[in-house]
Order: C-alpha cells, then structure tokens, then sequence
C-alpha cells in the first residue's frame, strides 16, 4: 500500500473520470451515426438542445458535405456554446429556464414547421435539454414553469419524475417536436445522461412517443407535495385532449428514429478497461444508481468496507465504479453550496470514518456538480481530519447541505469546466 500515496490514487482516480468523459465526447462517437443527406430538392433542418448541443452541432458541420444544404438551430447552456457556420447557436440558463430558452424554443418549433416529406431533420439531443428548450404550453407562462422546476429541483424527485411534469407544462417536449416537423424524416441522436436511458425521458423525449399523462404529472406533484402555481394546476386538471402529448402510434412521429451515440454504461466501459490496463481489478455496480445522494454514499460506503475487509465482492486492488442521478432533498431553508457528488462524497467519508487504503473521486460528466462551478470532488483517508483542521464538522455540513464548501476548503474539488457532453454523474472507489 505504500505506492499508493494522496498524489498516486488521485491521479488514478482524475484519469478514469477523463476516460469516462472521452468516451462519450461527439468528436469520437457522432460522425458513424450520421445519416446521409436527402436527394434533391430535399433540405437538412438541425435542431437540438442539452449541454452538448453546440458541440455536437459543429462535429455535424464539419463531417456534412459542403455542398449538401444545411440549416437549423440549437439551445446549450451558457458557456457552452462553439461557433458553428450554418446551425445557429443559443445560450440559455440551466437548470432554471429562461426568456432565451423559451426564445431559442420558438426558433426551434418554427425551424421544423412546413417541411416535406422529402426533406430531413436532424435533432442532437443531451442532458440539460429539457430546461434549455423551455416553451410554456399555451396558457402557461415562462414563471409559471421556473416556479414548478424549482420546486421539483428541491423536492428529490427523480428525473423521470421531473420530465413527466415537464413534459404537460411543455408545446415542444414529449413527442410534440416530432410532430410538428411531420412529414420530414427525423433522426434524433442522442447522449444519455438518464438512468435506464429511457429515450421518452432524455431532454423529455421531444422527438418520442410520451407514455405519461397528465394524470401522473398530477400525481408527482402532489407526492412531493409541491403546489404549483394557479394557471399550471388548471391546465394540468383540465386534462384536455388537445393538450395531451403524442403517444405510442401516433402517426405523426411513425417516420421518427431515435439513436443512442454515448451513454452512462459505455462511458463506465471505458473507465473499467483503463483501470485494468493498470493493474486493478474494475467492478461496476450500475449505471443507473438513483436515491438520495447522501443516503448512496453511506450504502457504497459499506460496499467498499466490506472490499477491505473480506475481498468481496472483489478482491483489493480495485476500484468500483457506478453511474446514474442521486438526488439532494433541501431540508434546510437556508441551504449552502453543494450538488448531488459532493453530498454524496461526504456521506461515504462519514460512513468510511478514515479507513486507510480507501480513495474516492464523485463527479458529474458535464463537468458542474448541480449549480457549482466544479464538477465534483475527490476523498481519502485523511479527507474528515483535513476538514476538521480547517474548523469544520463535517456531519453538520452535510445537514446544511454546504457540501461544496467542504472540498474547497480542503483543497479536494475537481474543477473541468464544461466538457460539452454529459453522462450523468460518474463514481468511481479505489481500494488498495
């Protein structure tokens, strides 16, 4: 165990994350997915939204033939956005929409309108889609939908659960683009940063078929018990047919394909196959680990105990790795600093109480952890007696949900910028 000092396991640690972001980066995987321009006098339309928007926009551009007509319009979040020379680029807030994300929607929904059969759309979905492309259904105002997304953003609902509501408040998500470029051909290509990689629930499946109605978005806000402002509580009880999104059949979304490019598990793959190459055993608990972050952190750390103690369920050196979307639940009015990574690291650090020869590295592939400017942070045997040092108590941080503030006290963020993809959070234990 000597080796493996502070330095060595975080170096190991920062070098599967990067793995993990490179598999899922549109330079490497989106250009094989491409379909091939239509036959005159056929247009190509792109249109997409998520955090990897615009680079997925550019990688398109620079593999499209010069010659072959090309248009659109994309949403990503602010600071992520590329130059593009045919496909306009828009910037938007994220996780809470805005006025130029329910602009950049309108550009969006109006880009594939009056298209022939003969034409194609291309729409490059990623996570963060869903409150980029905000669009009020009609009767909704844009407050109306921020008031209902922070409610659910501190409620600790699952994404699933947040895209149901998202979609009934929504004129373009839950299959409706879809419908409204009908007949044009749609290929939808997509990075997954959803557990399951439901396609209905990425970005709130603007290009699929919606099994959800409004009844189960009723349903979620009253299991959360989140009261939604005046005008969503009507729409949402009116229930109106003509309000409804497409469903499974619809003839209108029949001509539409849906292409998973990078997802969660491929982005594990690749972290488990470099830590091989370096000599350590690689096990992944799932891709698709949801649940209070907090709560995860104290499972996983009884899993990587148990590595230490009994070699089970593999034998040290190892890493564990895991995927998926915990959440956080604010249980204070006056939170702090944190996201899901960081809440979760601390509860693994309280759960691990200094167990030499145990690191940890948490972070999200998008490179912010909730609103942070970090991506994530990383512990080790020391972590809990470093934060003490520095005049905190780590279990009442936890409470306060200032988990952010933590690691930047000790020194232990790790800071990316954007990556321009996402996969969701990735978690990786190393055990010597």
């Amino acid at each position: 165990m000597a080796e493996w000092s502070d330095g060595a396991a975080e170096a190991t640690l920062r070098a599967l994350f990067q793995a993990a972001i490179a598999a899922a980066d549109p330079g490497v995987v989106l250009a094989r997915h491409l379909p091939p321009p239509p036959a005159p006098p056929g247009r190509t339309v792109v249109v997409g939204c998520g955090k990897s928007a615009a680079r997925m926009a550019a990688v398109l551009e620079a593999a499209w033939p010069a010659e072959a007509p090309l248009s659109g319009v994309v949403v990503t979040r602010d600071g992520h956005a590329l130059s593009c020379r045919r496909i306009l680029v828009r910037e938007a807030s994220h996780p809470v929409p805005d006025a130029r994300g329910a602009a950049a929607a309108a550009e969006i929904l109006a880009a594939v309108q009056g298209l022939s059969a003969a034409d194609l759309v291309i729409c490059l979905i990623s996570g963060g889609g869903s409150a980029l492309m905000a669009l009020p259904a009609p009767g909704l105002t844009l407050a109306d939908k921020q008031a209902v997304n922070r409610a659910l953003l501190a409620s600790g609902a699952a994404i699933g659960e947040m895209n149901a509501v998202r979609k009934h408040l929504s004129a373009i998500k839950g299959g409706r683009l879809a419908a409204a470029a009908h007949p044009a051909r749609l290929v939808a290509l997509a990075i997954s940063d959803v557990p399951g990689d439901d396609p209905a629930v990425i970005a709130s499946g603007p290009t699929v078929p919606d099994p959800t109605g409004f009844a189960e978005a009723r349903a979620i806000l009253a299991r959360y018990a989140i009261d939604p402002p005046p005008a969503v509580a009507a729409h949402l009880a009116r229930a109106e047919p003509a309000a409804e999104t497409p469903k499974p059949g619809d003839p209108r979304l029949a001509g539409a394909a849906f292409h998973l490019i990078a997802t969660p598990m491929l982005s594990l793959a690749a972290a488990a196959t470099l830590a091989e190459r370096q000599g350590l055993r690689a096990l992944v608990l799932g891709d698709a680990i949801e649940g209070e972050a907090f709560a995860v952190g104290t499972a996983m750390g009884g899993i990587a105990k148990a590595v230490h103690a009994h070699g089970a369920p593999c034998r040290p050196p190892c890493v564990l790795l895991s995927g998926g979307e915990t959440t956080v639940t604010l249980r204070t009015a006056s939170p702090g600093r944190g996201g899901r990574n960081t809440e979760f690291l601390v509860g693994l650090a309280l759960n691990l109480a200094g167990l030499p020869g145990i690191w940890a590295l948490a972070a999200d592939t998008d490179g912010i952890d909730g609103a942070e400017d970090a991506a994530g942070a990383w512990i080790g045997p020391d972590t809990l007696a470093r934060a003490r040092a520095a005049g905190l108590d780590p279990a009442a941080v936890a409470a306060a949900h200032d988990s952010a503030s933590l690691f930047a006290r000790t020194g232990s963020q790790i800071v990316t910028g954007p990556t321009l993809t996402n996969v969701n959070d990735f978690r990786a234990i190393l055990i010597v």
